[in-house]
C-alpha cells in the first residue's frame, strides 16, 4: 500500500478500482487543403455542433448544479461566437491553406498565450476556457482526438485535471470519486464537485499515470488521502468510516422540520443562497428557513438585453409566493468583475474587481436600477421580500439609494400600482470600508449581510479567482474574522441583525466562532443547510 495526499474538495469515502484518464497531448496533423470554402464550411459545421453540445451541457448543469455554476457554459457558447477568435481561425485556413483542426489549434495556442500573459488573474483564467472550447471543436472535426471520459463501471477517476465541461459530463452513476494532480479548491471544477456531491481531492502533488489503472483504491474526502492498494487494516477502518458517514447523512435527513436552536436556547436563522427559480425546489427540499441571498444578476446575465420590469416582477413574485412568510433577501444587480453581460457594454478594466461593479453600475445607470426597484417593491406584496445592496462603501451611496427608492414609490403611487411600503433594506458588508463605516451604516439600514468571499479578497489583497494564490488565500484569516466581529458589534449596537452569505458561512469549523461573535443568520448552499443545523444544535 502507498498513500497520496491532496487537498479535500468534498467529503465522503469512495472505495473501488482506479480509472486513469490521460488526455492526448498529440496535436492535430497539419495538411494542405484543396478547397478553402469547403474547409471553412467544415469548421462552421463543427462550431455549430460544439455550441449545440454546450447548450446540452448547460441544461444538464442547470439541473445538477444550478444557474450560478451552469453559467460558465453560457460563457463558453459566447466565446465560440467571438469575432476575433473566429476571424483568426478563418484567416489561418484562408491564408495558409491549412486544415480546420490545425487552424483551431494554432488560434487556441495564440489566444491562450495572450490571456496567460495578462496581469489580470481573471483574464488569465480565460486561457483554460479557450483550451476547453477549442478541444471540443477539434474533437468534432477529428473524432479520433476525442478526449471524453468514459466509465464502463464504478471507479475512482484519476487525472491531471478536468475542465468544467468534463466535470459536468462525468457519468455520475459510475463515478465514485475523483483525484487530480492540478486544480484548486476555488476552481470551477472543485465548485461543481461540491455542488454535485462528488468526493474529491485536488493538488495531490505527485505524478499519476496509467500504471494505476485497475488498482484497488480508497479516496478519503475528509482527510484528502488516496490509498493505493490498501491493506486489510486500512480497508476495515475506511469501511467503518464510510458506514458512520452514511448513518450521519440519514440522521441529518431526520433534522428536517427541527429548529436551529443551540443547547443553551439561542435561535439561529439558517437560510439558503439561490441563483434562479430552479434553485427553489432544492431550497424547499432542504428545509431552509428563508433565502438569505438571491443573486438577481443572473436574470441579466442569461438575457440578451436588459430584462423588463414585468419579466423581473414575475420571477420575484414566484419566489415570494414559494417562500411565503419566510424572509427572501434579493440582492440588486451585482454585475461586473467576473460577472459580465455583453449588452451592458462595460469598458475593459485593468482591475475589474476594483472597477465598475455592483451598486456602482446601478447608481451610474439609474433607469436600470429603478426598473429593478419597481419590480421588487411590486413583488413584495406577495411575500416577505427584503432588498439588499452590494458593494456599499459610503453613507452617500445609501442616501442616493433611498432617494431612488422614494422616486420609485412616488411613481408607483401615481400610477396606482400595488406595492409594499415597508420592505426591509440591507447592505452587503464586503469591503474594509464597509467594516469601518458599519456604525454609521447601521443607523440607516435594517440589516447587514457579510459577503465573506469579497471581504476576504479585499482585506487580504488576494484575487479569489487566481488559483495560484491558494497557498495564501485564507478566508479564516484573523483579520477577516476581526472584521466580521466589528461589523456584528456595529449592527447590534443599533439593534439590527447581521448574517453571513459567503461560502465561509458553511464552514462548520467556524460555526461556533460566528455564534460567539453574535452572527444571527447564516445563508449557505441548500445542501449545507442540514449539516449546519446539526452543528448549531450541538453547540
Amino acid at each position: 500500500m502507498f498513500t497520496i495526499e491532496g487537498i479535500s474538495v468534498f467529503q465522503g469515502i469512495a472505495i473501488g478500482p482506479i480509472h486513469y484518464f490521460g488526455k492526448s497531448d498529440s496535436a492535430p496533423e497539419k495538411y494542405e487543403i484543396e478547397n478553402i470554402e469547403d474547409e471553412i464550411a467544415r469548421y462552421e459545421v463543427a462550431k455549430a455542433a460544439a455550441k449545440e453540445q454546450l447548450e446540452g451541457i448547460y441544461d444538464k448543469a442547470l439541473i445538477e448544479v444550478g444557474e450560478e455554476h451552469a453559467f460558465i457554459f453560457e460563457i463558453h457558447q459566447m466565446m465560440l461566437d467571438d469575432p476575433d477568435y473566429n476571424d483568426s481561425i478563418i484567416e489561418n485556413i484562408t491564408t495558409r491553406k491549412v486544415n480546420a483542426e490545425y487552424a483551431v489549434t494554432e488560434t487556441e495556442n495564440a489566444f491562450a498565450e495572450l490571456f496567460a500573459s495578462m496581469d489580470d488573474p481573471y483574464m488569465q483564467g480565460r486561457a483554460a476556457d479557450i483550451h476547453d472550447i477549442s478541444s471540443r471543436i477539434v474533437s468534432i472535426l477529428s473524432p479520433e482526438m476525442d478526449n471524453s471520459v468514459r466509465l464502463g463501471s464504478p471507479a475512482i477517476l484519476v487525472a491531471e485535471d478536468f475542465a468544467p465541461s468534463e466535470t459536468v459530463q462525468l457519468d455520475k452513476k459510475n463515478l465514485l470519486a475523483f483525484a487530480t494532480i492540478e486544480g484548486s479548491v476555488t476552481s470551477h471544477t472543485a465548485i461543481l464537485a461540491r455542488t454535485m456531491g462528488i468526493p474529491a481531492i485536488v493538488k495531490v502533488g505527485v505524478s499519476l499515470s496509467s500504471d494505476l489503472n485497475g488498482k484497488d483504491a480508497i479516496l478519503d474526502g475528509f482527510t484528502g488521502l488516496l490509498y493505493i492498494e490498501p491493506d486489510e487494516e486500512t480497508i476495515a477502518a475506511m469501511l467503518a468510516k464510510k458506514k458512520e458517514h452514511e448513518v450521519h447523512l440519514k440522521k441529518l435527513d431526520e433534522l428536517k422540520g427541527k429548529e436551529n436552536i443551540t443547547k443553551d436556547g439561542r435561535k439561529i436563522h439558517i437560510y439558503a443562497n439561490a441563483g434562479n427559480l430552479n434553485d427553489l425546489e432544492s431550497v424547499v427540499e432542504n428545509d431552509a428557513g428563508g433565502i438569505g441571498l438571491f443573486r438577481s444578476e443572473f436574470l441579466y446575465m442569461e438575457s440578451q438585453t436588459y430584462p423588463t420590469e414585468d419579466a423581473q416582477f414575475e420571477v420575484y413574485k414566484k419566489m415570494a409566493q414559494t417562500m411565503g412568510d419566510k424572509r427572501t433577501i434579493i440582492r440588486t444587480l451585482d454585475i461586473g468583475a467576473d460577472k459580465q453581460a455583453a449588452y451592458f457594454e462595460l469598458a475593459p478594466e485593468e482591475n475589474p474587481a476594483l472597477g465598475l461593479r455592483g451598486i456602482r453600475i446601478c447608481l451610474t445607470r439609474p433607469e436600470v436600477f429603478k426598473t429593478q426597484l419597481r419590480a421588487l417593491f411590486r413583488a413584495a406584496v406577495y411575500g416577505n421580500i427584503c432588498i439588499m445592496f452590494p458593494m456599499i462603501i459610503s453613507v452617500g451611496e445609501i442616501e442616493e439609494i433611498y432617494s431612488y427608492i422614494d422616486e420609485v414609490k412616488a411613481e408607483l403611487r401615481e400610477e396606482g400600482q400595488l406595492f409594499r411600503e415597508d420592505v426591509e433594506t440591507g447592505i452587503m458588508i464586503e469591503t474594509p470600508a464597509s467594516v469601518f463605516l458599519a456604525p454609521e451604516f447601521a443607523t440607516l439600514v435594517d440589516f447587514f449581510s457579510i459577503g465573506t468571499n469579497d471581504l476576504t479578497q479585499y482585506t487580504l489583497a488576494l484575487d479569489r479567482q487566481n488559483n495560484s494564490l491558494g497557498k495564501f488565500y485564507d478566508p479564516a484569516h484573523p483579520s477577516v474574522l476581526r472584521a466580521i466581529k466589528m461589523a456584528a458589534d456595529a449592527a447590534h449596537a443599533e439593534g439590527k441583525w447581521i448574517g453571513i452569505c459567503g461560502e465561509l458561512g458553511a464552514n462548520l469549523e467556524l460555526t461556533e466562532t460566528f455564534l460567539k461573535m453574535g452572527i444571527d443568520e447564516l445563508s449557505v448552499s441548500p445542501a449545507s443547510i442540514l449539516p449546519l443545523r446539526d452543528k448549531v444544535r450541538s453547540l
